[in-house]
């Protein structure tokens, strides 16, 4: 019999210990610290105006992560953490990991409660609104889209790269926050026009993301409540990190919607951090269901058969599944 440990428990039950550190350096502002170059302890402590009881440990504790390098005492970036991590570079993709820290990390402390009730443990259980508080601050706002775009870089880019846009002229992404997908897109195919479908506030934000890569010409904003306006009509139609919000029937609600602003032969992108269709791969894909227990009412993470099934019931005649980059998939309905 092989000689059982229980390391893989202990570096799973304590694996906040890490993450939080990572967050923390994030808020503090480390990585673009170190951006400026590399620096010892003593230098960093001060520039971060922190206490040098456990500077020294904090620092090596994000070495022994691989989050930063020492060598002769200095510290600096890795590679990873230069390009991903200085808030200065449009490289930049720690917006999300901003928002974890800010939010998730605390109302994941009611998972047990949650897993009994069934019922989110976010800003709902004092009666307010994840969306509409979000939605009402200008500021707060606009650093939840920049997570967003954050978040779905990297499938983002492999959109605009793997799906055939030769083929098609117009496209309009759905809950499109800054308008990430639609720029990447825009800026691979220069015969691309279309825009971006969100609520009357996001337009500022989405219009000065968008004019940031000269785009504004061909890309525009429509602005409009997917639950109670029409969708924007276009050849393809993207809804990335969407329809893991909302329950089934509302889930439903949005495919058909889709499909009735595409033309024949049209198509609709659905992309998110698919679950295997094992249910025993993809523990990005679950654990972000987990957080959606967390965060809503009634919204799930789901598998690409799941996905394609909704799609033919919706009346799609050709559906297809292809991975992206990293957790993330996307779903491809033909009508």
């Amino acid at each position: 019999m092989s000689h059982l440990t229980p390391e893989k428990i202990m570096q799973l039950g304590l694996g906040f210990w890490g993450s939080k550190t990572l967050l923390s350096a994030i808020e503090l502002g480390v990585f673009s610290e170190l951006a400026k170059g590399e620096q010892d302890a003593e230098t960093l402590t001060q520039r971060l105006q922190i206490h040098s009881r456990s500077a020294g440990d904090f620092f090596d504790a994000l070495v022994a992560l691989g989050m930063l390098k020492r060598k002769e005492g200095r510290y600096s970036n890795t590679p990873e953490t230069e390009q991903f991590l200085d808030r200065s570079k449009p490289s930049y993709m720690g917006g999300m990991l901003e928002m974890a820290n800010n939010r998730l990390y605390p109302f994941w402390g009611s998972l047990t409660e949650a897993l009994r009730t069934g019922k989110p443990q976010n800003e709902a259980k004092t009666g307010d609104d994840l969306f509409e508080a979000i939605y009402a601050d200008p500021t707060r706002l606009k650093g939840f889209l920049k997570a967003m775009t954050g978040l779905s870089m990297g499938a983002s880019q492999a959109i605009a790269t793997k799906f055939p846009w030769a083929d098609y002229k117009t496209f309009m992404d759905i809950g499109t926050a800054q308008g990430g997908l639609p720029v990447l897109v825009a800026l691979a195919h220069e015969h691309i026009t279309g825009g971006g479908f969100d609520l009357e506030a996001v337009a500022p934000i989405f219009n000065e993301y968008v004019t940031s890569f000269g785009l504004e010409e061909r890309l525009q904003f429509h602005p409009g409540d997917f639950f109670r306006d029409p969708l924007p009509q276009a050849e393809v139609i993207s809804m990335g990190h969407i329809l893991h919000d909302w329950n089934m029937e509302e889930k439903s609600m949005l495919i058909a919607k889709a499909y009735q602003a595409l033309p024949q032969g049209g198509v609709l992108i659905i992309w998110e951090a698919l679950i295997d269709d094992e249910r025993s791969q993809n523990t990005f894909g679950l654990l972000m269901s987990l957080n959606m227990l967390i965060e809503t009412p009634g919204g799930f993470d789901f598998t690409g058969a799941d996905c394609s099934a909704w799609l033919r019931e919706a009346g799609f005649r050709e559906t297809r599944v292809e991975h992206l980059a990293g957790p993330d998939s996307m779903v491809i309905g033909i009508k």
